[in-house]
């Protein structure tokens, strides 16, 4: 049979001690039994000479009730673990999205430096360009100065299309990380929760 106690059920059998034995007073002899869970403490009563288990029930009664409290501070324990665990994922998984923002940030800066340096050789190009159509006007067929002209003028529009310097460059929108920006970020926590480690 189950005994319940503050939530947490025990499951008690009683069994003769003696079943083969043909002797009336060995065979009386009774055993009762808590199933052991996750405790060492004692489960098993005998009848004996000295006590009867009738005698014991106390003591019976009062071990379920000494394993109902562990188990008791043990759940308690437990979730106090599960919270603490959950707070310590979330401050990793803020920490990893504040990194893994960043680093989405860090791209564009990128992209656009190198966008930058492009237009700056392309338009010190344009420069010496033009520089040396002054340097050749009237040396030259008027033909091949109108088409250095016209490829001045279409690369100088290209290099303000690609400078980002043109406009005023503003704070990046940045996108929710993913759980795969995350794990880099996250230390072994995965971003799929408290619950889980990174691979498990």
């Amino acid at each position: 049979m189950d005994v319940a106690v503050a939530g947490f059920a025990y499951t008690v059998s009683v069994r003769q001690e003696f079943s083969e034995s043909t002797d009336p007073e060995r065979s009386a002899r009774l055993v009762v039994e808590l199933a052991h869970g996750l405790t060492g403490r004692p489960g098993r009563w005998r009848d004996r000479k000295s006590r009867t288990l009738e005698e014991a029930l106390g003591v019976i009664l009062g071990e379920i009730e000494a394993r109902a409290v562990e188990d008791a501070r043990r759940r308690q324990d437990e979730q106090r673990a599960r919270a603490e665990r959950e707070v310590r994922w979330q401050a990793a998984m803020d920490v990893a999205k504040e990194r893994a923002v960043r680093s989405q940030l860090a791209e564009v800066l990128r992209e656009e430096a190198g966008r930058w340096q492009e237009a700056a050789v392309l338009s010190a190009y344009c420069t010496a360009l033009e520089r040396r159509i002054g340097e050749l006007d009237g040396a030259v067929d008027e033909s091949a100065l109108d088409s250095a002209r016209r490829w001045l003028q279409w690369a100088r529009g290209y290099v303000g299309s690609i400078d980002p310097l043109t406009r005023l460059a503003g704070m990046p929108h940045t996108r929710e990380p993913t759980p795969e920006e995350l794990k880099p970020y996250l230390r072994g926590w995965s971003p799929y929760g408290s619950e889980r480690r990174d691979g498990r």
